[in-house]
């Protein structure tokens, strides 16, 4: 991973110095130069995958595509969704507001006596090099993490006040490669949390954990594409693919798949489905059915989920506060 990690280096090193240094010093915050140069190590990733969006993901959905589906305003919400959270600006509101306090939580524990292990350190007995091997560690980290998503993932759909927020990603009946940071900003903020806790409570070197956030984007917006696309019989059971995460956004079986009104669903898993064969919620016999919620259909109330960022965002908020049913 080094020569990566290196030309890496060196181009968020350029786009610091001739982009972002110049415009925090005409700001008046070169106290924050040091939170500037993450916060464009973030921009660079948002930039390299928008990139990879648009000149990958973008031709296969116009290639094989489930739906045709114009760029509606449904869709541009999407694409603001991506923006936001892509180009670094929900994740420098996450070095105002959380980083500080995880400094503060950590350092208390500290004093305190209490410290973070090292995961990676304390596998190596029995797998001899997972320390000393940049891919090997990486490859933990990576499992680990995507127990940890798919454990929050049904949260979200079980816990009834957080399946009020996350109902905001569920609710896009246009699905597209847009569509994987289309959340509540109050529900990105609680996984966030958790994952960056984690990060920190084993050990994740700040480097290696960027390119687990920058390999599970990638792959949760190409899951997301309105692309007709499975990976066979075992590609299937070793990757999640368009088909399989498709099938978690079904109506009426990705959500409610205990009965109408019920919280429950399948297919929760992010990057790899054994944890969806593990645990019982895998479901390998859907085809492209149509996405959203079950009461978003005109004979089951019609019920509006918003239309603008601003109102998907205020219905969440009402939902959780119980003003609205859930």
């Amino acid at each position: 991973m080094t020569p990566l990690s290196d030309a890496f280096g060196q181009l968020q090193q350029w786009l610091f110095e001739a982009v972002v240094q110049p415009v925090v010093f005409h700001a008046g915050m070169g106290n924050l130069l040091e939170d500037a140069y993450a916060a464009t190590g973030w921009l660079l990733v948002g930039l390299i995958q928008m990139a990879v969006l648009l000149a990958v993901v973008g031709p296969l959905q116009r290639w094989r595509p489930v739906e045709r589906i114009r760029y509606s305003p449904a869709v541009w919400v999407d694409v603001l969704y991506t923006v936001i959270h892509r180009l670094g600006l929900f994740r420098v509101a996450m070095f105002f507001s959380v980083e500080p306090l995880l400094d503060e939580v950590f350092g208390q524990a500290s004093v305190w006596g209490v410290q973070g292990i090292q995961l990676d350190g304390l596998l190596a007995g029995w797998w001899p090099g997972v320390g000393d091997t940049a891919w090997a560690s990486f490859l933990v980290y990576l499992l680990v993490f995507d127990l940890l998503d798919y454990w929050i993932h049904r949260g979200q759909h079980q816990v009834d006040r957080w399946w009020a927020l996350h109902a905001v990603h569920h609710s896009q009946r246009s699905m597209t490669m847009w569509s994987d940071n289309r959340n509540h900003l109050l529900d990105d903020l609680i996984r966030d949390v958790l994952i960056a806790f984690t990060a920190r409570a084993i050990g994740v070197p700040p480097g290696q954990f960027v390119a687990l956030v920058t390999v599970t984007q990638l792959t949760e917006s190409f899951s997301h594409a309105n692309l007709r696309l499975s990976f066979g019989w075992l590609g299937e059971r070793l990757l999640v693919s368009p088909r399989f995460h498709r099938q978690h956004h079904a109506i009426g079986i990705g959500h409610e798949s205990h009965g109408p009104g019920t919280l429950g669903g399948c297919n929760f898993a992010v990057l790899f489905p054994v944890w969806d064969i593990l645990f019982g919620t895998a479901r390998f016999d859907g085809r492209f059915e149509p996405t959203g919620i079950r009461d978003q259909l005109p004979e089951c109330g019609g019920r509006d989920y918003g239309q603008g960022f601003w109102a998907q965002q205020w219905r969440g908020l009402r939902r959780l506060a119980g003003l609205d049913a859930v």
